[in-house]
């Protein structure tokens, strides 16, 4: 929505649709997806998950104006999302072969 609104209508939006964002609600936004087993295809996929939270969360608090708080929470959850996944992009084939571009969008971000 930060692309396609302008930044006033996407600051009401946002704050809108994540109205208790200021106070970590929703929890989950802010817990990385625990992987079990990353040789298994599918739960592979929480590593990406983790990666894709870490690109939106950058890509969100970049469009939040200077000094706003919850840019900064955000950034703090990309980066534990971050931290949860990096280290796995490689190691197994069933995340290695696609999870670079998330944490390249991530980092990116």
């Amino acid at each position: 929505m930060s692309r396609v609104l302008p930044r006033d209508a996407f600051l009401a939006w946002f704050g809108s649709f994540l109205p208790e964002l200021a106070a970590r609600r929703p929890a989950t936004l802010f817990t990385p997806a625990t992987v079990t087993n990353r040789s298994d295809g599918k739960i592979a996929h929480l590593d990406g998950l983790n990666l894709s939270r870490a690109w939106c969360q950058r890509t969100l608090a970049a469009a939040l104006p200077d000094g706003d708080a919850r840019a900064a929470l955000l950034r703090e959850a990309a980066d534990t999302h971050l931290g949860a996944a990096l280290a796995h992009v490689s190691g197994h084939y069933m995340g290695e072969h696609w999870l670079a571009t998330f944490a390249t969008l991530a980092l990116d971000a």
